[in-house]
């Protein structure tokens, strides 16, 4: 069961497109990567490999277009703009796609889940940190974390709001910080070709030095930065934290 809707973006100021597979579920959002578009999951198999989930009714998952992460591979604008276009990604992200996974759900009060890799793995895991009012748990594959040698020296507000490893440690102490501190964030590394487990372990002393549950999860040199490493984390972790992340 697959169906999909678009509609011009207020916060991306262009036209964008949010796809969903399966019928019930925990909702389950996944980030493209850099230069991925809503439908990149199914061409690249990764909706065959979660075919199991999807079937039995555990699981629904959505995907939309890489907008931000286009943007960053193609140096779209200069670098303040693209700064500017990834928080309100974000931001598109919360006001605009979860309102459609909700109405798709029925309203019902479920937590989402979201996952990504690479440049997705850094939104899944942003996602969670800004808005743990509305996901429950992320699942970041090959995560790259650290944007900023991509800002050519131009840092930013609209980075640093964006940017986990920039905005947590400076989190106060407040309502924000005790919700985060029941969420969890899962980061799975291969160690072969193109893979580097430092920006995992990087990530998780952040958000351990601020008391968010996380684990970092080394899959060994066999794995390398690409789809058939994600094929086989995807559906493993999502079968252990499925259930579990419907509470909000």
């Amino acid at each position: 069961m697959k169906d999909k809707w678009a509609w011009q973006s207020e916060k991306l100021q262009r036209w964008t497109q949010l796809v969903r597979w399966g019928h019930w579920g925990t909702p389950v959002l996944l980030m493209p990567t850099a230069g991925g578009d809503a439908e990149e999951c199914e061409r690249m198999r990764m909706t065959d490999a979660l075919r199991p989930l999807i079937d039995a009714g555990r699981i629904k998952v959505y995907s939309f277009d890489s907008v931000a992460g286009r943007a960053w591979m193609t140096r779209e604008g200069d670098p303040m703009h693209r700064a500017w276009l990834q928080n309100q990604f974000h931001q598109y992200v919360r006001h605009e796609v979860v309102p459609a996974i909700r109405r798709d759900c029925h309203d019902q009060p479920l937590g989402i889940l979201v996952a990504g890799a690479s440049i997705g793995a850094y939104n899944a895991c942003a996602i969670v940190c800004r808005f743990p009012d509305t996901f429950t748990s992320a699942i970041c594959m090959s995560g790259t974390y650290d944007l900023e040698p991509w800002l050519d020296g131009q840092f930013s507000l609209d980075f640093y709001y964006s940017s986990p490893l920039h905005f947590v440690p400076q989190l106060p102490e407040d309502e924000h910080l005790a919700l985060l501190r029941r969420r969890f964030i899962l980061m799975a590394t291969g160690e072969g070709r193109w893979e580097n487990p430092e920006q995992s372990w990087r990530m998780a002393h952040v958000l351990g030095s601020r008391g968010i549950p996380n684990r970092v999860d080394l899959w060994g040199v066999a794995y390398e930065h690409d789809w058939p490493t994600w094929h086989q984390m995807l559906p493993h972790y999502l079968d252990q934290l499925a259930e579990s992340a419907r509470i909000l």
